[in-house]
């Protein structure tokens, strides 16, 4: 058997994780516990590895946060934020809308 199939056979879960210390474990975690068995997260885990290659470490990271907080755990969708810069740009958190004031809006008081 081919060495490259024989090692992809020895990745364990926690094995996965630590190859993802310095990318961020946050994002290897949640694709590993978004699958039916965590094998199946191992090739998009690797995926996001292999973008170390072309891109810093740290645009990774940030990306792969922005991908957590979209919920994008795919390596295409983590190769578009890259792509796109947009790892570089911040998320607008949402605020608490205050509710606005106008003479025409009634409000919750008007109805009983």
């Amino acid at each position: 058997m081919p060495s490259a199939h024989l090692r992809y056979g020895q990745w364990t879960p926690a094995g996965v994780i630590a190859a993802g210390e310095r990318i961020g474990p946050a994002f290897f975690q949640a694709v590993i516990a978004t699958r039916a068995h965590p094998e199946q997260g191992f090739r998009t885990c690797l995926g996001i590895l292999s973008l170390v290659k072309s891109y810093s470490a740290e645009r990774v990271d940030a990306a792969c946060r922005r991908g957590i907080l979209i919920k994008a755990r795919s390596v295409a969708s983590i190769r578009s934020i890259l792509q796109n810069g947009l790892d570089r740009t911040f998320l607008d958190e949402p605020s608490e809308h205050q509710p606005l004031r106008h003479g025409n809006i009634r409000g919750r008081d008007y109805f009983h």
